[in-house]
């Protein structure tokens, strides 16, 4: 089974989080349940292209 990292956080009775993939598009829930949900629907929707424009994550090798 693939796997996807995000970073999440409570802020009061929300859950805010977002792919670490993804950075700038972030989601929340009302618990992290509901968090990883909605995570696993905004990844589908960037993967999909149902998104236009997606900004990507990438690294640079360092010589």
């Amino acid at each position: 089974m693939a796997s996807l990292g995000f970073t999440y956080w409570q802020d009061g009775e929300m859950w805010l989080g977002y792919l670490d993939q993804y950075p700038d598009y972030m989601t929340q829930g009302t618990s992290l349940d509901d968090l990883k949900e909605h995570l696993l629907d905004l990844y589908k929707d960037l993967s999909s292209g149902a998104i236009p424009n997606v900004r990507q994550h990438s690294e640079l090798e360092l010589a």
